[in-house]
């Protein structure tokens, strides 16, 4: 047998086709996707062919692509079976859990499960990240995420606080924030207090409308669901309640402490961070601080995410790497920058 016949043979061999049954016919629009562009994606990211016919979707690759194109073709199934509608950020998501690196990470049985926030409303984690992040958050009592804008910090904290909330473990959700300008000079601000801070706030409204629609207006009304400056927070104790800091970047050591020591009886909380994004003349000092201090302490779990991990428009996440890039490249030259000047 020449070498090219025997290379020939060998890349038939490898590149065998599978064929999956799926039992209910009609759910298969709903996962091939609009234009068939669920089964394209996979396609692009794992090297595979698959064509669909009927309620049999054929898959040709490589073994180990076979493989994971096809452990994430039912997962899909089972979730439109559940009845859940599918997008492509869900595709993304199976393709990161499937994911070599995945398997090192340290997850516990049943990751990513679905939270369900209300009566018919759900999320999921959309990352293997993210998924280690909502593990943390089941584990522990104190929870840091941390990582760059667009990786889903705020609003899986928001998620978790509602799905405790919904599943009675919790009476009320707290939300905070640094009420700082963003590097901007805002001045005079019209109108009552609350008026005042609610465009410091605003991020955190979003995540909560988000996750919870029309009923997230009701619970505000209550008291169950509550959003409050960073600065509101001193001499309280919080107990039987989920407790968010965001932007936690923006906190000094004096404020981080006051408000890590606010948690009371039966309590959680998760602070969310972009270290690379503080306001402060400092920088992080107060989160770094926070997080160098707690690391490895029983109850408290930090989760970090990259640029990598972010989950909006995928330029978001080359806007991240190239700015990291950048920041990189910046520290390198200012460390081998040459001494000036007497010794």
């Amino acid at each position: 047998m020449s070498q090219r016949h025997a290379k020939a043979v060998s890349d038939i061999a490898t590149r065998e086709q599978v064929t999956l049954e799926f039992k209910r016919n009609s759910l298969l629009p709903a996962l091939a996707g609009s234009h068939s562009r669920n089964l394209v994606r996979l396609e692009q990211k794992l090297g595979v062919r698959l064509a669909q016919r009927g309620n049999l979707i054929a898959v040709e690759g490589t073994p180990d692509a076979r493989e994971r194109a096809s452990a994430i073709l039912r997962a899909l199934y089972e979730r439109l079976e559940s009845g859940e509608e599918l997008t492509l950020g869900d595709v993304d998501a199976e393709i990161s859990f499937t994911a070599p690196e995945t398997h090192e990470l340290p997850l516990s049985e049943g990751y990513g499960g679905r939270l369900r926030t209300a009566a018919g409303k759900s999320t999921r984690a959309r990352s293997a990240a993210q998924a280690v992040y909502i593990d943390l958050m089941r584990k522990h009592e104190l929870v840091f995420g941390l990582g760059p804008a667009g990786t889903g910090k705020t609003y899986l904290a928001a998620a978790f606080g509602a799905h405790l909330l919904h599943e009675r473990r919790v009476e009320r959700l707290i939300l905070s924030r640094p009420a700082l300008e963003a590097g901007e000079r805002l001045g005079f601000l019209p109108g009552d207090l609350k008026e005042k801070i609610d465009p410091y706030l605003r991020p955190l409204y979003d995540a909560l409308f988000e996750v919870l629609g029309e009923r997230c207006s009701k619970l505000m009304e209550l008291g169950t669901i509550e959003v409050a400056p960073l600065a509101f927070m001193r001499g309280r104790t919080l107990s039987r309640a989920f407790v968010i800091l965001d932007e936690a970047q923006n906190c000094t050591p004096a404020q981080m402490k006051m408000f890590l020591t606010r948690l009371g009886e039966d309590s959680r909380m998760v602070v969310t961070a972009d270290p690379s994004q503080s306001d402060l003349p400092g920088g992080p000092e107060g989160l770094d601080q926070a997080a160098r201090y707690l690391h490895g302490l029983e109850g408290v779990g930090i989760a970090r995410f990259s640029a990598g991990d972010v989950v909006r428009h995928p330029l978001v996440t080359r806007i991240v790497a190239a700015y990291d890039l950048h920041d990189q490249g910046a520290k390198v030259r200012r460390t081998t920058k040459p001494k000036t000047g007497r010794e």
